[in-house]
């Protein structure tokens, strides 16, 4: 019985690992996805940087990238505001896994060739609510423009 007991339990942790890798890959590609529809044009070259860039960061293939990118776009039309997102990726990233997120921002960004100001709004407003700091903003910035 006890044995029982224990291997319900480890099901149910097993089960909240996945879900909670799901919602930090979800909360990543929304944050990306309002990035891209900042400046209102939904460009080639912004959506193959976004698949490219979750295909990598997260190791997926095509078909995982393509249910990954639907979901996160349900969720962010249902969402308010971006707090959500920043939640679940403070709370399962390290500081230095929040920057590297925000120079995937900025990659995504400049990926069209032209940094809209509304697009580093929105980049500046996530950078804050995943508490990087300006130095580190600024640096990020920089590395994804060394391409």
């Amino acid at each position: 019985m006890l044995k029982q007991i224990k291997q319900l339990f480890s099901a149910m942790n097993d089960q909240h690992s996945e879900m909670a890798e799901h919602d930090l890959k979800t909360a990543v590609a929304a944050l990306l996805i309002e990035v891209m529809r900042a400046d209102s044009e939904l460009l080639d070259d912004e959506q193959q940087t976004l698949s490219v860039t979750l295909k990598r960061y997260f190791s997926l293939t095509d078909d995982a990238v393509t249910e990954l990118m639907e979901n996160a776009n349900k969720s962010l039309d249902e969402a308010i505001d971006y707090f959500q997102f920043s939640k679940q990726i403070n709370a399962q990233c390290s500081a230095k896994q929040r920057i590297d997120i925000v120079e995937l921002l900025w990659r995504l960004a400049y990926a069209d060739g032209h940094l809209d100001p509304q697009e580093e709004h929105v980049i500046r407003r996530v950078a804050s609510l995943l508490y990087v700091t300006h130095e580190d903003f600024i640096a990020a910035k920089l590395a994804a423009t060394q391409l």
